[in-house]
């Protein structure tokens, strides 16, 4: 899941009619483990009832953490320890246990993820969040949050204007462009105030491969321990602002822009009619801090905020700075369908990192072909290399038609035949539907087909093929389960790369 497609929370209603049930009441967490800074946000949702859909109608903070410097330990793993202890604090401050956390989302970002423990790091968190536990890596989808949290979005359709939203961290810049309410378009580069580090005295902690590259550009020499020459770090932050203002302008760019970008330039047909500043620079930007925390912070944002105001016609300050992802993670991730559901045995759930396959099943003939069904779905599962898999795959599809008992019949045993090299192996049958018809099917599988697997059939749900999802356990508030639709990318190498992004998707 890339960021476009990920990070969007989805519910549907099990054993309980919403017909009679207007509103729905969640709390909700966003955890953020970035490469510079850690922070948590508590929220409770109230969803109303808005035809057959929900909407987040008000959105109340319940406790904003104290932000931490994210801890390493000496070989620049993630110190998972310091971590924790910080989490659980927070937990206790907000008066909140995770057993009542009902969604939310932990992220890890930017130069975070690249550490070699960072994979293990998301799934002891995932595992101890509560229910919620969606876990991303994704730029996009960091983006995405960043420009809901900042307001940027909110912004756009306000005034109805081209927003521009620029988040700068420790490790990496994200960009998104919003128009009505959407992220249109989207960026990210490997630029940040902390891609260097500096101790007490002054000397090299921590060097990131990014700071080689724009050193070298710049003819500064970066040595672990050593003091650099004051001369060589300005020249380096005036080369940082000038490369993270060509990829603002989008192509055309030089090589060496293009070699920092994470994802692919913005296509810059247009330039925004506002900027927005969030992340942890944002906050020298926008004149709310003034220390210095042994990196680039406050020089990186005086040049980059040089370039950006002789280039739009305003610069707005955003709703949230260092917060904005966190907050964006955690209270503008959540919609929810009036839709049923099938789970069977509900202690399946949760489910956690499942591949999507999106078949494009023949569904729009009256007469449902059961061989075509399932040649279909071993198709996807072969071009998924998922044919074999020894884990549960959710399977995705687009109703088409009317809901007979015989339209139904042939969809369920299409499905299990296609399916049957995992089903065989007591795997569950995970099936998500665009449609209302989730309920239907999941009780067709489990009872008409007498299938012994476990059965989760939701609905109300868009996904494609690259996807991964999770599905959250049963709200008890509410009888519906979260489904997160994410990204899980954690290279192994030091720059993530747009084709493994463009891959994922």
């Amino acid at each position: 899941m890339s960021g476009e497609e990920g990070g969007r929370v989805f519910f549907s209603n099990v054993r309980r009619s919403l017909e009679f049930e207007d509103e729905i009441r969640l709390v909700s967490v966003g955890v953020d483990i970035g490469s510079s800074t850690s922070h948590l946000v508590f929220s409770r949702l109230l969803l109303e009832r808005l035809d057959n859909r929900y909407v987040v109608s008000e959105r109340v903070v319940l406790h904003e953490s104290e932000v931490l410097l994210t801890p390493y330990e000496a070989d620049q793993a993630i110190d998972a320890a310091a971590l924790r202890a910080f989490v659980d604090r927070q937990y206790e401050l907000a008066r909140l246990t995770p057993a009542q956390i009902d969604s939310g989302a932990l992220i890890l970002t930017g130069v975070a993820v690249r550490r070699r423990n960072a994979r293990a790091i998301a799934d002891v968190f995932a595992a101890q969040a509560g229910k919620f536990v969606a876990v991303s890596a994704g730029d996009a989808l960091e983006a995405t949050l960043a420009a809901f949290g900042s307001g940027a979005a909110a912004r756009s359709i306000r005034e109805d204007a081209r927003v521009m939203n620029i988040d700068i961290g420790g490790g990496t810049t994200k960009i998104a462009v919003c128009e009505g309410g959407e992220v249109v378009e989207l960026c990210a580069l490997d630029i940040g105030a902390r891609i260097v580090a500096f101790d007490a005295n002054g000397r090299l902690q921590r060097i990131e491969p990014a700071a080689e590259r724009l050193g070298a550009e710049v003819g500064l020499s970066l040595t672990l321990g050593a003091t650099p020459d004051p001369g060589g770090i300005a020249r380096l932050v005036e080369r940082m602002a000038d490369r993270l203002f060509e990829a603002l302008q989008g192509p055309p760019a030089s090589a060496e822009t293009a070699a920092l970008l994470r994802l692919e330039p913005l296509p810059g047909a247009r330039r925004p009619d506002i900027v927005c500043f969030s992340g942890g620079v944002s906050e020298y930007i926008n004149g709310r801090e003034a220390r210095s925390y042994g990196d680039l912070g406050p020089a990186l944002a005086q040049a980059v905020l040089q370039r950006v105001r002789a280039w739009v016609p305003r610069i707005e300050p955003a709703d949230q700075g260092i917060r904005a992802t966190v907050v964006g993670a955690s209270q503008y991730t959540v919609q929810v369908s009036g839709g049923t559901i099938f789970v069977e045995p509900q202690a399946m759930l949760p489910l956690r990192n499942l591949r999507v396959i999106a078949p494009a099943l023949p569904l729009d003939a009256e007469e449902l072909d059961v061989d075509a069904i399932a040649a279909s779905v071993r198709a996807a599962l072969r071009f998924m290399d998922l044919y074999g898999s020894q884990q549960p795959v959710a399977l995705y599809y687009r109703w088409q038609g009317s809901a007979t008992w015989a339209r139904l019949d042939a969809l369920c045993r299409g499905l299990q035949a296609g399916l049957q090299t995992l089903l065989v192996q007591g795997l569950p049958l995970v099936l998500v539907s665009d449609g209302d018809v989730g309920g239907l099917v999941g009780i067709h599988a489990h009872s008409e087909l007498r299938l012994r697997n476990p059965v989760v059939s939701i609905d109300g749900i868009a996904l494609q093929a690259f996807d991964s999802i999770d599905i959250g356990a049963l709200l008890d508030t509410s009888g519906a389960v979260p489904v997160v639709i994410k990204s899980l990318v954690f290279p192994q190498t030091a720059a993530l790369g747009r084709d493994e992004v463009r891959r994922l998707r």
